[in-house]
């Protein structure tokens, strides 16, 4: 009898230690981690979205895996990657070793993201990133697609696609400049926050704004988060640019766009600005922010396809605010994560991923598409792909204190190309104290 029951107990613990290494096999939930700056507008995108999600497919029933539904819990965790990069990795682990969850979404900054994606291809959790821009984390995947398989861009589409449409929405202002004030050569300050992602911008907008014919007033590389921004501003006044070339996903844009308000700069504001994206960018900027554009996702009255508005009305119900491109949380859980779950049957990871990566979808912001590598054969990258049909952001534009978007107006991405215009989309317009010191 005594041996029996030995032999029970060891049954008992290997029943347990098998249960408590796989958190899906037997488990009531799908439990899914959140992780971001949460102190910050980023990291609060990145659980807005996923908790509106949660809500919604748990609402209907949940989600069904096989012949059984399972509910979803989210897991927030705090990376602080803003401050530090071992905090963000921190936070990785935790959510993978103690919480065990079985999906990670969200991150933000480029550094922190590569850190925190070796965490979870590791331990083979598909995490979808929503907010690092840097192409290196997808082209990873390319390289080595047994050990990064499990990583899928979410939002935005990677730098170069940030450039290439930030630098379109810059002609596009130009043009505008060149035609109304008559201004026969425009002048271009870039100011680009000092972070990894933005490195790639600072040589492309330099050759670009040379190659358009415009002229270059010079480079300046702010701190993410600096408090007071002077001494580029008035460097750049002394310059004589006509406009003023962002890349800010960090809180310096609302330093920047204040005192360049205080200052009546007679210069437009034109680029990435994610502080700008937020609703209460005026009151943050003390009335000061108007007539600063800056790439977007969503907009109040804006609509990329038939999913827009509905999600934008359900955001804006549940959390009394428009939401910003990290919570596209929501895109991940609900259109990518949990309809390749039902599809496949299971959570095992590597099923999700040969179906995920195959799977053409729509998302409020447009369609996504997983690219293939330029190599030969061709190779899953898991990044997505930019251009009309597909993933093209917005631009949008604070005009007398309300946000409107302003691209794509009439936009054609090649002169054979079908024009694009979104539902909702209204003219760009100049500053006005711009328009009194060119207006002839």
């Amino acid at each position: 009898m005594k041996k029996c029951h030995v032999l029970w107990v060891m049954l008992l613990v290997s029943v347990l230690l098998v249960t408590f290494s796989f958190p899906a096999w037997g488990a009531k939930t799908i439990k899914i981690g959140v992780i971001g700056p949460m102190k910050f507008v980023q990291g609060i995108g990145h659980w807005n979205g996923a908790t509106l999600a949660a809500e919604q497919i748990n609402a209907r029933g949940g989600v069904k895996v096989g012949d059984k539904m399972m509910q979803i819990e989210l897991v927030q965790a705090d990376s602080n990657e803003f401050v530090n990069v071992t905090d963000a990795t921190n936070a990785m682990e935790k959510l993978i070793s103690q919480d065990r969850v079985n999906f990670v979404v969200g991150g933000f900054r480029s550094e922190a993201v590569l850190a925190m994606q070796d965490i979870a291809m590791e331990n083979k959790v598909i995490f979808i990133g929503c907010g690092a821009a840097h192409p290196e984390l997808c082209t990873r995947v390319a390289k080595d697609y047994d050990t990064y398989k499990y990583f899928f861009r979410g939002t935005p589409f990677n730098s170069n696609y940030l450039v290439r449409t930030s630098f379109i929405h810059m002609e596009y202002v130009a043009d505008i400049m060149k035609k109304e004030l008559k201004i026969p050569k425009i002048k271009v300050a870039v100011v680009m926050e000092k972070a990894m992602w933005a490195d790639a911008f600072a040589k492309a907008a330099e050759g670009f704004i040379t190659a358009k014919g415009m002229e270059l007033a010079g480079t300046w590389r702010p701190s993410p988060v600096a408090t007071d921004v002077t001494a580029e501003l008035s460097a750049i006044q002394r310059s004589g640019a006509h406009i003023i070339f962002t890349v800010f996903s960090s809180s310096v844009g609302i330093p920047f766009a204040r005192q360049a308000g205080e200052l009546k700069i007679p210069a437009v504001q034109v680029g990435i600005n994610v502080e700008a994206q937020k609703d209460s960018f005026m009151q943050a900027t003390q009335g000061k922010g108007d007539y600063v554009l800056t790439s977007n996702t969503y907009c109040q009255g804006v609509e990329s396809n038939e999913l827009t508005k509905t999600f934008f009305d359900a955001y804006v119900k549940r959390f009394g605010e428009s939401p910003t491109y990290t919570t596209a949380t929501y895109d991940a859980i609900f259109y990518a994560l949990v309809p390749t779950i039902e599809e496949a049957g299971t959570l095992k990871p590597d099923k999700l991923v040969s179906i995920l990566e195959k799977r053409v979808f729509k998302v409020p912001s447009g369609t996504v598409k997983y690219m293939m590598d330029q190599s030969e054969p061709p190779r899953p990258l898991h990044d997505l792909t930019w251009g009309p049909g597909y993933l093209t952001g917005i631009a949008t534009q604070w005009q007398n204190g309300k946000q409107v978007g302003v691209w794509p107006y009439k936009w054609k991405l090649t002169p054979d190309s079908p024009e694009v215009t979104y539902k909702g989309i209204v003219p760009y317009k100049i500053a006005p104290w711009v328009v009194k010191k060119y207006k002839k």
